[in-house]
């Protein structure tokens, strides 16, 4: 071997070790507790297999990767918060993971095929928050958007059904938890 390709070789597996080294240090620090959000990229066959999706056809599909946000979040990650002082104006639906809603000291936790697989701040009263439990792959889609793919016939009707009674359910139990004037006497 030449000296040129002793050099050239000696290069490439430096360069190899320092691209594994940084990938390693990169997957520790999210390990580590960093609870922000990373933009993912969003495949079409992935999403396809995703219950909320699964009565979309193909074009729209695309039309829903154009118009919307994959975001990879550890666990404990804050995907939402709701309350008086907080405007959020995007539907979230769980791509794949786990998540829940604390409210009131009280965790409702969710999967991508249950009810609660999307969340809508304007679907809640009071304060909460939306908070990963594992590692989750999660969609921002803007309510102008969701309107529009509403109105242009995109088959969410019952999983969107499911999930407004989830959360009209979940947030009528303040009431029933609290207690009543009548309790007090």
């Amino acid at each position: 071997m030449t000296k040129t390709g002793r050099f050239t070789r000696g290069a490439w597996l430096g360069l190899l070790l320092l691209t594994a080294a940084a990938c390693g240090q990169q997957g520790h620090a999210n390990e580590g507790g960093n609870t922000a959000m990373k933009a993912s990229t969003t495949y079409l066959y992935l999403l396809r297999k995703t219950p909320f999706f699964t009565a979309l056809t193909h074009e729209q599909l695309r039309w829903t990767i154009d118009h919307s946000k994959e975001w990879e979040a550890y666990a404990g990650t804050v995907v939402a918060e709701c309350g008086p002082a907080v405007s959020d104006d995007a539907n979230w639906i769980l791509l794949d993971g786990r998540w829940q809603v604390e409210r009131d000291g009280h965790t409702y936790p969710a999967g991508h095929a249950d009810p609660g697989k999307w969340f809508d701040s304007s679907e809640t009263h009071g304060s909460c928050k939306l908070v990963t439990t594992e590692h989750s792959y999660v969609m921002k889609i803007t309510r102008a958007d969701m309107n529009d793919m509403l109105m242009r016939g995109f088959g969410f009707g019952v999983h969107l059904e499911q999930g407004r009674e989830y959360y009209r359910t979940m947030f009528a139990q303040r009431s029933i938890e609290s207690p009543s004037i009548r309790d007090a006497k």
